[in-house]
């Protein structure tokens, strides 16, 4: 098991924080100025697009890419230091066409679109011509339990017929969104919890389709949304089904990995820069007659931080490797112990560096509420962590059955000793 950065991975990150740090890094307080008066995405980001695709700092997170279609063709494992520096600022994604949703959709087309949906939409995504969303989650089930999914797709001849509710969509709100990748229930077999699913794509101007709000998670309102959604009635061609019906499970597991891998080393880029920002602090601010750094809590937050940071990044990078390495399937605890890893972590170092700032912590002045407010909502998005813990439970409880009775070897109760061959 090897995490050494490839050469060709190595260069790709000091050009794209080199890119970063020239570029797109003295737009940020635009960016800001601009969402706050209403106009997203503002105007430089289609000029900083132009930019990067002309560097080749362009689709680096799909490993699949022909030769004919833009793009760096990067593994997981190297595509995951890439997205730690863009991790540090979180919009900086868009400028590089890696964004989420867009590339586990750009990945689920890549591996099930027909030529026809290939020309109508994964080509205009890998251009970046066009955003997307993916909508699974719902408001009347549980969905930390995907069966309980309720949105149905009906076949009337050569028609598809949608009707449900989505929540909590990511992408939705997005002005050049014009694709909704929808789990829906099709109910084809009736002997498995999971083969009742299926995934259509939805034109985001489908009549019947309405886009209902833009929640906002803990206050924070998504430019680009996390949307409601309504589909009453929605009517699509049958072409439009994506890979085949009844297997909507297994498409979007194929999706879930390189997507965590994703969201964890950007989580791991913002805690980098929460830490960076919290030592700082330490050392300009003064209080009781020392630097803040002089304290010993301070400093106990300052070690703890970097302790869990590397931990956390050694353990998203062996489960990168084992996706580039090994079957999806059989790194699936690995990858929802990341998911949970990352939420943690990005609570723990936000909330420590929010209490070095004092109040401008809880403040827009600064990214570490966003951080800290994000990192609270991965607890609860793409599953919450029960649901995980549980499945990693499950998983060392299984081993633990295979194996049981075969560590009586280390137990010294009386009986065992009276059993065992005395030494001579």
């Amino acid at each position: 098991m090897d995490f050494e950065i490839s050469p060709k991975a190595q260069a790709l990150c000091q050009q794209l924080d080199a890119f970063i740090e020239r570029y797109v890094l003295p737009y940020n307080a635009a960016w800001h100025q601009s969402v706050a008066q209403g106009v997203y995405p503002p105007p430089f980001i289609e000029d900083l697009k132009s930019l990067a695709q002309s560097e080749g700092l362009w689709n680096l997170f799909l490993p699949g890419l022909r030769e004919d279609e833009p793009g760096t063709r990067l593994s997981i494992s190297e595509y995951a230091p890439l997205a730690e520096i863009m991790g540090r600022l979180p919009w900086a994604a868009e400028v590089f066409n890696c964004s989420a949703p867009d590339t586990g959709n750009m990945e689920l087309l890549h591996l099930f679109a027909t030529p026809e949906q290939y020309v109508l939409w994964q080509r205009p995504l890998l251009e970046g011509r066009m955003r997307s969303a993916f909508a699974m989650s719902e408001p009347d089930v549980a969905s930390s339990d995907p069966t309980n999914l309720q949105t149905t797709m009906r076949r009337e001849g050569d028609v598809l017929v949608l009707n449900g509710r989505k929540w909590f969509i990511t992408g939705a709100a997005h002005p050049a969104c014009k694709l909704l990748i929808v789990m829906c229930r099709s109910g084809q077999d009736d002997s498995s919890r999971h083969g009742q699913h299926s995934m259509v794509l939805v034109p985001m101007d489908t009549p019947g389709l309405t886009v209902v709000r833009n929640i906002p998670i803990m206050q924070h309102h998504a430019p680009e949304g996390h949307c409601e959604i309504l589909l009453r009635d929605v009517r699509v061609p049958a072409s439009h089904l994506l890979g085949t019906e009844g297997e909507g499970f297994a498409m979007a597991q194929a999706r879930l990995g390189p997507g965590r891998i994703h969201h964890c080393m950007r989580t791991i880029g913002q805690c980098e820069l929460a830490l960076a920002l919290m030592c700082e602090r330490t050392l300009e601010r003064h209080a009781f007659g020392k630097h803040l750094s002089d304290f010993a809590n301070v400093q106990d937050w300052i070690a703890e931080s970097r302790l869990e940071i590397d931990q956390a990044r050694l353990m998203v990078m062996r489960t990168a490797w084992l996706l580039d390495h090994r079957d999806a399937k059989d790194s699936r605890i690995d990858v929802s112990a990341i998911k949970v890893l990352a939420a943690r972590l990005q609570t723990r170092v936000a909330d420590r560096a929010m209490q070095v700032f004092g109040a401008m912590g809880l403040s827009p002045d600064t990214p570490l509420a966003w951080f800290w407010t994000w990192g609270r909502a991965m607890h609860l998005l793409d599953g919450p962590d029960e649901v995980h813990l549980r499945g990693i439970a499950r998983h060392e409880l299984a081993r633990a059955r295979e194996k049981l009775g075969s560590l009586s070897a280390y137990y010294t109760t009386p009986e065992q000793m009276r059993a065992e061959p005395h030494i001579r």
